[in-house]
């Protein structure tokens, strides 16, 4: 999905990018210090102490700024665009992630990363209905998925998202099929004939997500987990060949 920008102009969407997401973790970390502290998080370095809050602090803020500066070299109309995309992110960190609408802040800030993308090449223009969907199911479906290893700690802390209520088994079967329905949409949204990668990517993800379900009724495993992120990787390369030959 290039769009036809130069080395230049793909360097600077990258950074954009990346500098919005350190800001969306690190505020994350931030806010989550006290909580993560009470249920012994050692991998958090805020939680943990081994990071300064006011260091995350200062650093988040230098991110969110670098992020809407990078962002402005794709012109206004994307900026805007990844300006919503990130203060939809900021809002899950907030708060919006302890409520029933926790995944209406992925669905956002993933859906809108085709629009950045395209309104900041030559031409800009918005990204297909296809793409758009398409992505806003992938980033739902990265909610569920993403929270599943984290739904017990979480309980404890008063975390209830939409994945808390409905549940560890349930969240793992509504990551899976928003996962393979991101497949669907990506292999019949655009237009022409259904490409090859198209015909192999979907029933490969059935397969790997059966199998996970399988061995995931054993205690302990991870199997339904890592087939859903293996999923996730289908969908993110079919993404990258549907969507860089649509546009």
């Amino acid at each position: 999905m290039t769009t036809g920008r130069s080395p230049g102009g793909l360097v600077a969407v990258a950074a954009a990018v990346l500098a919005g997401q350190l800001s969306v973790g690190w505020l994350n970390d931030l806010l989550d210090a006290d909580r993560d502290a009470r249920v012994g998080r050692r991998d958090k370095p805020v939680a943990s102490g081994a990071v300064s809050r006011r260091l995350v602090l200062v650093v988040t803020i230098v991110a969110a700024v670098a992020a809407v500066l990078l962002s402005l070299l794709s012109g206004v109309d994307a900026t805007l665009v990844h300006v919503v995309m990130l203060l939809s992110a900021w809002a899950y960190d907030f708060g919006v992630k302890a409520t029933v609408f926790s995944v209406v802040p992925y669905a956002v800030s993933f859906g809108l990363l085709p629009a950045f993308v395209t309104l900041g090449g030559p031409g800009g223009h918005w990204a297909p209905a296809w793409l758009v969907v398409a992505a806003a199911v992938l980033g739902s479906a990265a909610h569920f998925a993403n929270v599943l290893p984290d739904l017990e700690d979480d309980a404890a802390t008063g975390v209830r998202g939409l994945p808390h209520r409905l549940g560890g088994a349930a969240s793992a079967g509504v990551a899976s099929a928003l996962a393979v329905i991101t497949g669907l949409v990506l292999a019949f949204g655009p237009p022409g004939p259904v490409t090859t990668a198209g015909l192999v990517a979907v029933p490969l993800s059935v397969v790997v997500l059966v199998i996970g379900r399988i061995r995931g009724r054993e205690a302990g495993s991870r199997a339904n987990f890592n087939a859903l992120l293996v999923v996730a990787l289908v969908d993110v390369a079919l993404l990258i060949i549907t969507g860089g030959a649509a546009l």
